[in-house]
């Protein structure tokens, strides 16, 4: 129930450790499940004291109980250990701290881990975390490599040496996290999200050399991966555990069996790269001299021809047969134009000796009226009628005189 307080009147610190207490008590046993990181057995003691830690968060609260309880499962649980606790809530008033009071402690065991790993599995990839359209191509040749791994560990050892005996220019931005326990898959999703960020950055490993199956655990968390699921940046899982692969290599864009071998994947080796650049830049000197060479070979086949070595022939072969046409054109125009010349002669000598001038030169004279018609019969004139007379040398006139007729 909501308290009525204000600044004026404030209830005592005492007051609200004992109402929480009392809200607590009202809460039945439950059972929670958990990775232990501290256990605390002191000899002669009636009480263990366990933490008992979310291994995907950063969330840990402390757990006792009596040593009977722990004595039934003390030879299968340790630290690290992945436990189920039936227990019940408590309120440690003076000090304002929650516990579980634990009466019952239950290991859980590699067959179940796997069970529940399994059906998470089949959770993630009906979401389509696991399709292949969503794996991201590595680039060719990285600049910045970024690597998630165990400090001083030899996945890390590996992974630098492999990579720089392979392209001694790559570089890396390293972070070392806790790469098993309870710390292990908060580090590792913010060191993933940290060299997503980060622009340079072109490909990101995330490696370790083998382990357990409760070692490898935290690389098979949910939240892990969820977070490589939305990097925009490559990521390549190199966890080294063939038998049981960890939902990591499923959700990541490439997998690798060691760390070795995403070295090797992921930067490309220069004396490889050196030895396929000599073999095109051979293969592309042989394709261009068989170019150059076929090309000569159909330059020199044309240059044999005839028509080109000795482009005047055609020329000078026909030179005769254009002139012989030509003096022949010109016989047989010269005949034309004689012919020609001769009937236009005789013509003209028909047409002289036909037209009216050669008519008047022999003595003959036209009479004309005044209108011009030429005066053909005597019955066309009248008498003193004015005609118009034509001979050859000129024209004059003459008077019609009636007597004249017959």
């Amino acid at each position: 129930m909501a308290l009525n307080t204000s600044s004026d009147a404030p209830i005592p610190v005492g007051e609200v450790s004992r109402l929480i207490g009392g809200w607590i008590d009202r809460l039945g046993a439950v059972w929670v499940e958990g990775q232990i990181t501290q256990l605390s057995r002191r000899p002669g003691a009636g009480v263990v004291f366990l933490t008992l830690r979310d291994p995907s968060h950063d969330i840990s609260v402390s757990v006792t109980c009596y040593r009977q309880v722990f004595d039934a499962v003390a030879d299968v649980v340790s630290e690290g250990a992945r436990v189920v606790v039936l227990a019940k809530p408590e309120w440690y008033a003076p000090r304002g701290q929650l516990s579980l009071r634990a009466s019952e402690i239950k290991p859980v065991g590699v067959g179940e881990l796997l069970a529940r790993l399994e059906q998470l599995k089949k959770s993630l990839a009906r979401e389509g975390l696991f399709a292949a359209e969503r794996k991201k191509p590595l680039p060719f040749l990285p600049q910045l490599i970024g690597l998630v791994c165990g400090r001083a560990s030899a996945a890390e050892r590996d992974v630098l040496e492999n990579a720089r005996h392979r392209w001694p220019a790559v570089r890396f931005e390293v972070r070392n996290v806790a790469v098993q326990g309870v710390h292990a898959v908060p580090q590792v999703v913010q060191a993933v999200k940290e060299l997503d960020g980060l622009d340079d950055v072109d490909v990101i490993i995330v490696a370790r050399g083998g382990g357990s199956v409760e070692d490898l655990l935290p690389f098979s968390d949910e939240q892990l991966v969820r977070a490589v699921a939305s990097c925009r940046t490559p990521v390549v899982s190199a966890i080294g555990h063939e038998p049981d692969n960890p939902l990591l290599d499923h959700v990541a864009d490439l997998r690798a069996s060691t760390p070795t071998d995403a070295a090797k994947k992921v930067v490309p080796d220069v004396g490889e790269e050196y030895e396929r650049v000599q073999f095109l830049r051979d293969r592309a000197r042989r394709s261009v001299q068989s170019l150059i060479d076929r090309e000569e070979r159909g330059l020199a086949h044309a240059l044999a021809r005839p028509s080109i070595e000795d482009p005047h022939r055609m020329v000078d072969e026909r030179a005769d047969h254009v002139a012989s046409l030509l003096d022949r054109g010109r016989r047989t125009l010269g005949h034309l134009l004689d012919r020609a010349d001769s009937e236009l002669t005789h013509t003209h000598a028909r047409v002289v000796a036909l037209s009216p001038a050669a008519t008047l030169k022999r003595g003959y004279a036209v009479l004309q009226k005044s209108d011009g018609h030429a005066v053909r019969s005597p019955d066309e004139v009248t008498g003193d009628e004015s005609l118009r007379a034509r001979v050859a040398e000129g024209e004059f006139t003459v008077r019609v005189d009636v007597r004249d007729r017959p």
